[in-house]
């Protein structure tokens, strides 16, 4: 050795030796750590089994892949048979495929084989038809280290379940090289205690699971700018900085009992300075330094014998006996066993190589079996791998993983998450793609987006276009997609792509996704003017998904930038808060077993076959998480246009709720009104009628003694009614009240009773902007017979439609608004609910509406669009009983807002205490309504609900099929949206049948 090493050495085992009892100390207990110095009757008798030559081919462990044909499973096991190796190491291939292998090759083996595989990120890495999981980078982002205890727990039960022991992970190299062409996100990061900490958690998680890490590649392969697979890397760096970065976390995870290291090839000259010494093949560092000054004990493994930073040194055969003189175990992937075999046995002959040296790694692999269950090895049972590799605990956990590590690196003026939706005009604009994914469906469950592309291989002159298109907004969200690892492909990143982020960043606010490794955000040479950026490491679509959940709160960011990149130092990070709003989950993630969910699948395709609807939306979310939502059947019974999320429903009296019932609470909360006044106050021409001491809260509560319902449309049918005055098929300035398609009803023409009333109604002249209610006179006949009409009896429960059209009037006057116009500016644009509203066909195409009934009595043809109630169609499709249309998740932003007590993505929109208020019932038990809300009547099995609901429960039902409901006691929503009343309102199978009420019994259950 020269005097330079046995100085270098001399310091180093001092340091290691002063240094260890300060990590035993915290040494933890580790079930599954290896004693490979235990002499056992198994270990023993193996060994004494084996004849030299078949202990030197214990070393080692050959290439297999199960997606290569039968001439390569042949020469596989030839090589088993015939030379009795020790292992295998599979890539590239399936997990049934690879486990059938497995099952022959063991069967063919003399000594059961150690199977390996190189899966860094879980089988994902290699084998199709398994979950993806990230790689270590996004795993260094995450404050919890437990989820990466977790995740090594879950390779290690995927791997073991189509028969895998050993597994080369973690990487442990500090990524202290931004240009590394070969670790990159593969490391943990460029901080030594992060990196050692989670190496030491994943390890533990796969060897107390039963697989055993490796922890790699020795001694350090994080600072260099070569790829030792195709030269040999050289590490420029003083012993000194090696000795208190790269090796430190192999120190901490050889201390906690990590069962293998890995060696990579790499020539580091302040360590060993020989000629050809890579550290693969060097006895200074793997013998002196690995095995004497750092204790390890377990087994020690070349990095592939096949890479040229080792190949390239050495012909087959003296190689590999390098590798061992070396202080190998495990000689990985060598180009020719027989060959090898051969040029061992000769140095052994000639004295270069002791028996006792093969034999003492021959001990350790065998120990190695012995601790992956080999003494009792049993064939890898074939149906049971499907299900243990596609469970949902593994999803979960995966959706944890990267919830847990999206990071936040700018965050001006905290404008992530998204406020005041309705103040944003936006532009999403996704380079590298122009498919629909994950990132733009999910974008658009919080709010209407404008979509625009940057596609592979865009010019200029549609980049120049492009940025003159995005004028108008205010707001620019940039998603990186179709994203590389290597840094030799800029990421994956195309040149006009990164000119487009930079020029538009000049002129507007710009949220960057980075879907990528954060090594990209060198390439953008404005990152300092972007608003915020969100490094999300990967473009797939746990990812997409989660990251635009982030941008609008569902979930919040609590990542931690493991490496340096720009101007972002490694521990960046911007936290952002959770639950802002809706989040979307797996059941299971909010406690729930998807498979008892199933059950309303079955009761929604039965109800469907007995023709109850011909289809429908169901959404539930429990505690501010969408945990189902799916659309089954077809706009009508013909099967053409099947039912998606985005379609709407014409919500029926669910519009009480939806929008009567918020601009009430508002004016209550302003002082414009008080309930217990009458409704007479607000419309004074009711002062002369006798409903004159009618109160406002008798309304909400349905017990106003008004008539349940009055068929105005029907009095415009009668014989003496000239209809054909009163209703045209054109347009014109006095047909101007739009009923249906080419249905308009004359304005000027007011008819009570069955009469014409020449002079106007001009009772008090009242005003509203835009609109002067009593000079249509169409429409002042409805309220003219409301205000003729009858009171019943006796003051009661009743359900009524009549006192909410009062109100809608009472709220058009005091707002001096449209209440469609009021509803949608106060309420739903701020909560991003663009799908929730009137008139539908003002903002969207029909081919997105469900139809209704055909009605072949009043407006003689298939309602689309219009609302179905036929009083809200005279009204010109907006009133306050009926109207709305929604999709599920639109509606479930409105019901989610009263359940948090008022508030709804950062905005306040009305005081818990109002929500308690009208959400409680002031007259029970007499009458179990809420105020404008629905309740539960648990003492009866017909009563609106489940009986499994709580009595602080609340919500509404709607005539066409729909119904939403909220109990605050379990935090679980549930909306359920048809159109029962297609082709005919008289079926009634949905009520008979209970399907709504079903339907929550099983949401209900399925939490409990």
């Amino acid at each position: 050795m020269a005097p330079k090493n046995f100085i270098i050495l001399s310091f180093l085992i001092f340091f290691s030796t002063y240094s260890r009892p300060a990590y035993s100390q915290n040494k933890p207990s580790v079930t599954h750590q290896i004693d490979f110095s235990k002499h056992t009757s198994w270990v023993d008798s193996v060994f004494n089994s084996l004849t030299p030559d078949e202990r030197i081919a214990q070393l080692f462990m050959v290439a297999a892949y199960s997606n290569r044909d039968e001439a390569h499973i042949s020469e596989i096991a030839d090589i088993v048979r015939k030379y009795k190796i020790g292992g295998l190491i599979f890539f590239q291939g399936g997990p049934i495929r690879e486990a059938k292998m497995t099952n022959y090759f063991q069967s063919v083996s003399q000594t059961p084989l150690l199977i390996s595989i190189d899966g860094e990120w879980g089988l994902y890495m290699r084998l199709d038809s398994s979950q993806w999981f990230p790689r270590h980078m996004m795993l260094g982002a995450i404050k919890d280290d437990q989820l990466i205890y977790d995740l090594g727990a879950e390779f290690a039960r995927q791997m073991k379940a189509i028969g895998i022991h050993i597994n080369f992970a973690p990487v442990i190299d500090i990524n202290n090289n931004p240009q590394n062409p070969v670790i990159s996100n593969r490391s943990f990061g460029e901080n030594r205690e992060q990196v050692a900490q989670k190496g030491i958690m994943y390890s533990r998680g796969m060897q107390d699971n039963g697989v055993m890490a490796v922890a790699k590649h020795f001694p350090g392969h994080g600072d260099t700018n070569a790829d030792s697979h195709l030269t040999l890397p050289v590490i420029n760096q003083p012993y000194k900085r090696i000795d208190s970065l790269e090796f430190y976390p192999f120190r901490k995870l050889i201390n906690d009992g990590v069962g293998g290291v890995m060696v990579g090839h790499l020539l580091v000259p302040s360590i060993d300075s020989s000629a050809r010494a890579a550290s693969s093949l060097s006895p200074v560092i793997n013998k002196r330094i690995l095995r004497e000054a750092m204790g390890f004990k377990g087994l020690v493994f070349t990095d592939a014998l096949n890479m040229k930073g080792a190949a390239d040194l050495y012909n087959t055969g003296e190689l590999e006996v390098k590798a061992i003189l070396a202080g190998n175990d495990v000689l990985l992937m060598s180009a020719d066993v027989p060959k090898a075999i051969g040029a061992i046995k000769k140095a052994i002959a000639d004295g270069v190589i002791s028996q006792s040296r093969i034999d003492s790694s021959c001990f350790r692999i065998l120990k190695a079996k012995e601790w992956a269950g080999l003494n009792h090895y049993k064939p890898v049972n074939i149906s049971e791998i499907s299900p243990k590799l596609n469970s949902v605990k593994a999803l979960v956990l995966q959706r944890k993983i990267v919830e847990a590590g999206l990071t936040i690196i700018k965050n001006d003026n905290q404008i992530i998450p998204l406020k005041n939706l309705d103040t944003l005009r936006m532009a999403v604009v996704l380079t590298g793609t122009c498919f629909p994914n994950q990132f733009s469906e999910t974008m658009s469950l919080y709010t209407n987006c404008d979509w625009y592309c940057i596609p592979k291989g865009t010019d200029s002159l549609s980049v120049d276009s492009l940025i003159h298109n995005l004028r108008l907004y205010n707001l620019v969200v940039v998603s990186t997609h179709n994203t590389d690892s290597r840094s030799a492909l800029n990421f994956g990143l195309e040149k006009q792509a990164i000119r487009f982020v930079d020029s538009i960043s000049k002129v507007k606010n710009v949220i960057l996704n980075l879907l990528a490794t954060p090594y990209a955000l060198s390439l953008f040479k404005n990152s300092d003017k972007f608003k915020a950026i969100i490094i999300g490491y990967h473009d797939m679509p746990a990812v997409s998904q989660l990251t635009a959940q982030l941008i609008f709160g569902g979930i919040g960011a609590n990542g931690k930038l493991p490496v340096t990149v720009a101007s972002y130092p490694s521990g960046t990070d911007f936290e952002s808060p959770s639950g802002l709003r809706l989040k979307y989950v797996l059941p299971e993630e909010k406690g729930i077993n998807s498979e008892k969910l199933l059950k309303i699948d079955s009761i929604v395709i039965d109800a469907i076959k007995r023709h109850t609807f011909p289809g429908c939306q169901v959404l539930a979310a429990r505690e501010g998480a969408v945990f189902y939502s799916k659309s089954f059947g077809y706009f009508t019974y013909d099967s053409i246009h099947q039912v998606n999320n985005t379609d709407l429903f014409d919500i029926a009296s669910v519009t009480k709720i939806a929008a009567t019932l918020p601009a009430v609470m508002k004016l209550y909360e302003q002082g414009d009104i008080k309930l217990k006044n009458k409704l007479s106050s607000y419309l004074h021409e009711l002062k002369k009628s006798n409903k004159k001491d009618i109160t406002l809260i008798d309304i909400l509560t349905h017990q106003a003694r008004l008539q349940p319902f009055l068929p105005f449309y029907m009095n415009t049918l009668e014989p003496e009614v000239k209809t054909e005055k009163l209703y045209s098929t054109q347009y014109s300035d006095i047909y101007n009240v739009k009923v249906a398609p080419n249905f308009y009803a004359n304005k000027s023409i007011k008819y009570v009773d069955g009469l014409y009333e020449k002079d106007p109604d001009v009772e008090h002249g009242i005003h509203v902007a835009n609109r002067l209610y009593l000079e249509n006179r169409y429409v002042d006949s409805i309220f003219t017979k409301m205000d003729r009409s009858s009171l019943l009896p006796v003051k009661q429960y009743k359900y009524s439609d009549l006192g909410f059209i009062y109100l809608y009037r009472m709220i058009e006057r005091l707002t001096k608004q449209s209440l469609n116009e009021y509803v949608e500016r106060n309420f739903y644009s701020k909560l991003g609910a663009s799908k929730l509203g009137y008139l539908p066909l003002n903002r969207f195409d029909i081919s997105g509406i469900a139809p209704t009934e055909n009605d072949q009595f009043f407006r003689k043809q298939l309602i689309t669009g219009y609302v179905h109630d036929q009083t809200a169609a005279m009204l010109g499709g907006v009133s306050g009983h009926a109207g709305v249309f929604s999709n599920a998740n639109d509606l479930a932003k409105l019901m989610q807002m009263y359940l948090n007590k008022g508030s709804y993505g950062g905005e306040q929109f009305f005081e818990p205490s109002t929500i308690d208020y009208f959400t409680s019932c002031p007259f029970c038990p007499a009458n179990r309504r809420g105020i404008g809300f629905d309740k539960p009547e648990l003492t009866n099995p017909n009563g609106p609900t489940c009986q499994c609901v709580s009595e602080k429960s609340f919500g509404h039902s709607g005539f066409t099929g729909t119904y939403t409901w909220a109990d605050p006691e379990t935090g679980l929503l549930y909306i359920f949206l048809s159109n029962r009343v297609y082709p005919d309102a008289s079926n009634n199978k949905l009520v008979e049948l209970n399907i709504r009420t079903k339907i929550q019994e099983v949401l209900t259950n399925a939490i409990k």
